[in-house]
């Protein structure tokens, strides 16, 4: 997209200049507007045309059954599909009584504009009906990130060169039609008319609509009020239906007038409330948002979003592309979950209904890792999801014969989802996905509270899963079996090594907090006994390696599998899961994803830096990266190991997922956890931050083409900015207590009396000795050349 003619690349915006068909459904992602408790995609005002419609409450789903050729023991029974919710968003228009369609009549001029710091989404336009009458159309949509319950719309009709008779439509709408099925298990499946109509009502400028689902039982409210300034001759009804609230402003305007009407929706939704309730409740956000009129929402919004940039910005010279999608990413992760208030994260947030809205262990892993060091307070409140769904993950542990809390693969409420057992309920690694967010949360914010509640109680059930699941070995080793790591190109493994090292800091964490507050812990009926058996697996915890090749093993007899056949495989295979049977690829040495890399990130001082080296070697030349979630992981690891170039290409490849489309599904919704690893390349690879027992440390390096990176984020009530040029690198603690740190191998103590500064050429650390890594045929990373170099193309 980004690349396309109509897409212009600014630091602080997203800018689109022309409206293209061909790839609205993707545009409809990328200017999709949410607060993680509403989400609205960048439909047009109109609803027509659309790629694919919607509107979207953090949890509301529907279920539906699960199909088993042969079931069998302990397979989940209901799949939840997040649905589309009453659309809010629909502004219809018709001059002289003809519909605007952008397919119809001429389109002089389009432009829409994705503001980063304002929070808004803006559209420009000017149009002709087929009998040349000449409007211009100005909107602006915002869902606060303030006001958790609302979303508001500006929209002003200007006739411009004849008298004109306007009518605008402002509408709610239930049971839109959704989009046809396809065989892409990536995509949300389908179903029709989720909504029963339960009231309506409309008086003055206010409608109201509520509705539940068939099979679930929620129950969701819509509400919308007006404010309208136009000329004289405006009238305004307003009408309710069954799956309809309607507000209809008539006008005519001569030219140089103007209709300007602004648009309040409010949203709210239970599984046990009464619909009279939610009416009140969304009464009551409607009547707040009233109060502080546009003008105050729009304030509240850019102030909240001020706050934010000067905790997270990060400032990337010498290649505008890459500062301009490292903003985007940052907007919408911020966007997906400062007001989800205790819900989970979907992977695709709430930009589209891909993965039926499901959230996976990549929230922890990637998302959470972001907003660890720039939104803390919203990373308690998804942990605290996580809490309040141990009750079923307790109980699915126990379905299966183990103890402990086993989390799902997948999931909306709590309840695993995944129909596929090797890949959905063998992935233990979820739960030291979760432990590890909680680990990472704590040691960023020293949250006493947290820790001493939800956090130890994570942390312990999820310990309980590990010594559960493994045993000893003859030899001591303690061995976790049959299981799936990241790789979903391999399956029930033994031994895999990222769960492995990732459960044994799962069981140390769990046994120093056990300590730590012992008597909490007695009424988790924690003793002794059991946290001397977590020491005891995690120190003999098995780490396979193949002395032969001198390299990690990413499972237990990985390295001996036959390697897959990658001459042969064309471009047009990948991604292999839709070209291949998992039969074909869990047997053979290929890899989906970062597995053993993603390892080596998260559980850096598990291994050394010659080690680092010779694994990322090996496995570069077996990874396809069919993920969007491997190529931040392959970015930090080749900074570490001294390729910085092909660190750069990795970053730009994470950067650019959803704005140039790379994986052909952005039209589903924007790729989160790609979003996020675009910051983890930045600060963990370029950057070089890694998470030391005491605090933090730095390692920055700059690749060529880009001339200086500034990292702001926020540690333990502080503020903090590190910064590297070419020549040198500097570290401002911003606000807070002096805080002992680490440049490479030297430590320091930052304060807020003075910037404190390092010569490139004091310190630089290990670096690669080696030629870069090789990919598979195909499957290299699009190299990044030096911005000088990219104008030169384009330009010929």
């Amino acid at each position: 997209m980004i690349d396309h003619p109509s897409y212009a690349v600014e630091p602080w915006c997203l800018r689109e200049t022309a409206l293209d068909l061909n790839v609205l459904a993707q545009s409809e992602s990328l200017f999709a507007l949410s607060n993680g408790h509403i989400g609205w995609r960048g439909n047009l005002d109109e609803g027509d045309p659309y790629g694919l419609s919607g509107s979207y409450l953090n949890g509301v789903h529907e279920l539906r059954p699960l199909p088993y050729a042969e079931a069998g023991y302990g397979y989940p029974e209901m799949d939840q599909v997040m649905v589309n919710v009453i659309d809010g968003k629909v502004i219809r228009l018709l001059v002289d009584d003809e519909p605007f369609d952008v397919r119809y009549g001429e389109l002089h001029e389009h432009e829409r504009k994705l503001d980063f710091r304002a929070g808004v989404l803006d559209r420009r336009l000017e149009w002709s009906t087929p009998s040349n009458r000449r409007v211009r159309v100005t909107s602006t949509r915002l869902v606060s990130l303030v006001q958790r319950s609302v979303a508001a719309i500006c929209y002003e009709v200007e006739a411009l060169e004849q008298q004109v008779r306007i009518v605008v439509q402002s509408e709610l709408v239930a049971n839109e039609a959704p989009p046809p099925a396809t065989g892409d298990p990536r995509v949300s499946a389908v179903l029709n008319d989720p909504w029963n109509s339960e009231f309506r009502a409309n008086e003055d400028l206010r409608c109201e609509l509520v509705h539940s689902t068939n099979v679930s039982n929620l129950r969701v409210a819509a509400a919308m009020d007006h404010e309208v300034d136009g000329p004289g001759s405006t009238r305004i009804r307003c009408e309710s239906f069954d799956d309809l609230g309607r507000v209809t402003i008539t006008a005519t305007l001569e030219p140089g007038e103007r209709l300007r009407v602004i648009k309040y929706v409010a949203y709210g939704w239970s599984a046990q409330r009464s619909k009279e309730a939610l009416r009140d409740q969304v009464d009551a956000a409607l009547d707040a948002a009233l109060g502080a009129g546009w003008d105050g929402l729009r304030s509240s919004q850019t102030s909240f979003l001020d706050d934010f940039w000067d905790r997270a910005d990060i400032e990337v010279d010498g290649d505008d592309e890459i500062q301009q999608a490292l903003r985007f990413s940052l907007f919408h992760v911020l966007s997906a979950v400062v007001r989800s208030e205790r819900r989970g994260i979907p992977a695709k947030g709430l930009t589209g209904n891909g993965y039926d809205g499901h959230s996976f262990w990549d929230s922890e892993t990637f998302v959470l890792s972001v907003l660890s060091y720039t939104m803390p307070e919203a990373v308690e409140q998804a942990l605290h999801w996580r809490h309040d769904t141990l009750a079923a993950a307790k109980e699915r542990a126990t379905s299966i014969g183990l103890r402990g809390a086993a989390f799902p693969w997948r999931t909306i409420t709590g309840a695993e989802c995944s129909a596929y057992w090797p890949a959905g309920t063998a992935a233990f690694h979820v739960g030291a996905d979760v432990a590890g967010a909680v680990i990472r949360y704590l040691y960023v914010t020293r949250d006493e509270e947290f820790e001493k509640h939800a956090g130890l109680e994570l942390l312990v059930e999820t310990a309980r899963l590990w010594s559960s699941l493994g045993h000893f070995d003859v030899l001591g080793g303690f061995r976790i079996d049959g299981v799936t790591g990241p790789d979903e190109y391999s399956a029930v493994a033994d031994n895999n090594i990222y769960t492995n090292l990732m459960a044994q800091q799962n069981l140390r964490a769990a046994s120093d907090l056990v300590e730590r507050h012992r008597e909490i812990a007695d009424a988790l009926e924690v003793d002794a006994a059991e946290v001397e058996e977590w020491r005891r697996a995690a120190a003999a915890m098995v780490v396979p390696f193949d002395h032969v090749l001198g390299v990690h093993a990413q499972s237990e007899g990985f390295t001996d599998h036959e390697l897959w056949d990658f001459d042969a495989t064309t471009e047009a295979d990948y991604p292999l899961l839709l070209h291949f049977p998992y039969f074909q690829l869990y047997r053979k040495q290929v890899v989906k994803q970062a597995d053993l890399v993603l390892a080596m990130l998260l559980r850096s001082d598990a291994f050394t830096f010659e080690e680092k080296a010779r694994n990322f070697d090996y496995y570069e030349r077996l990874t396809v990266r069919d993920s969007s979630l491997s190529a931040c992981c392959q970015s930090v690891i080749a900074a570490e190991v001294g390729h910085l170039s092909l660190a750069y290409d990795y970053l730009a490849e994470a950067a650019l997922m959803d704005l140039r489309d790379l994986e052909h599904n952005t039209r589903d919704g924007l790729h989160l956890a790609s979003l996020a690893g675009t910051w983890i390349a930045l600060v963990a690879g370029l950057g070089g931050m890694r998470e030391s027992d005491s605090t933090l440390s730095f390692a920055p390096r700059l690749p060529e083409g880009i001339t200086r990176l500034s990292i702001n984020l926020v540690f333990r009530g502080r503020r903090l900015r590190v910064e590297r040029t070419p020549t040198v690198t500097t570290y401002v603690l911003k606000s807070g207590d002096d805080l002992e740190m680490s440049h490479f191998d030297q430590s320091f103590i930052a304060t807020t009396n003075g910037p404190t500064s390092f010569a490139a050429s004091e310190l630089d650390g290990e670096w690669a000795t080696g030629p870069t890594p090789t990919q598979p045929q195909g499957r290299a990373p699009l190299h990044r050349e030096p911005p000088t170099l990219r104008e030169d193309e384009e330009a010929s």
